[in-house]
């Protein structure tokens, strides 16, 4: 049978994704299939391109939230609904185990979940991830946002919203803007708050987590929790 005369450079994104696979697709054109057409002078691929290069990187892109999204030009409110549907997607794909399975048995998945929630940010935000008697999530729920190297948690806070979740305990995570994982004396300070005042109302501080720009640090591995 005489082979194709066509190239893969010449291929589109669906066909090429249905020949090759999804792998074999750059970033680009992975989301020029999501967007289907591009603008005046510019086709799906590359737009994808130009998103990419205008928010710094995929994983900004799939967290930007959708007045950004809807500011770019060309992406109307169908191409920004697909692109918001694909980051909620996402993030209940790395939920989803953790709300059948203990927490402690997966440390990896709940760092990639913290990681995909907070390591984008620029500015300091804190979440809280809320278990049961079994360990598993409940809800994760943001606890404080602040600044560029700030955000203010007060323990009465999480202990409150751990009674409101009827959580037996939690997991803390917070961003570090500046991209370093490294815990300050701060950081470890209000551990051992937290770590406290829980106890009294009979809730567990499992792990507080440190997020950087590529790395995620346990204190509860460094022995801090």
């Amino acid at each position: 049978m005489p082979q194709s005369s066509q190239s893969p450079c010449s291929e589109r994104p669906r066909e090429r994704l249905l020949r090759h696979g999804a792998t074999a697709l750059t970033s680009a054109e992975l989301l020029a299939i999501l967007l289907r057409t591009g603008t005046r002078g510019r086709n799906a691929v590359r737009m994808g391109h130009d998103l990419l290069e205008h928010f710094g990187g995929l994983r900004r892109l799939l967290s930007a939230e959708a007045g950004a999204l809807l500011s770019f030009p060309g992406m109307g409110h169908a191409k920004t609904c697909e692109l918001l549907a694909v980051q909620e997607l996402g993030r209940r794909a790395l939920e989803e185990p953790l709300r059948l399975g203990r927490t402690l048995n997966q440390p990896d998945r709940v760092k990639a979940y913290c990681a995909m929630r907070l390591a984008h940010l620029r500015v300091e935000h804190c979440i809280a991830l809320f278990l049961d008697t079994q360990l598993q999530l409940i809800d994760c729920a943001e606890i404080a946002r602040g600044t560029l190297s700030h955000a203010s948690i007060y323990p009465r806070e999480v202990v409150r919203a751990a009674l409101g979740h009827h959580a037996a305990a939690l997991i803390l995570a917070h961003n570090h803007p500046s991209g370093l994982a490294e815990p300050s004396a701060a950081d470890i300070a209000l551990t051992r708050q937290l770590k406290q005042a829980l106890a009294l109302v009979d809730v567990r501080l499992l792990d507080h987590l440190i997020v950087g720009a590529t790395e995620v640090t346990s204190l509860a591995e460094r022995g801090q929790v």
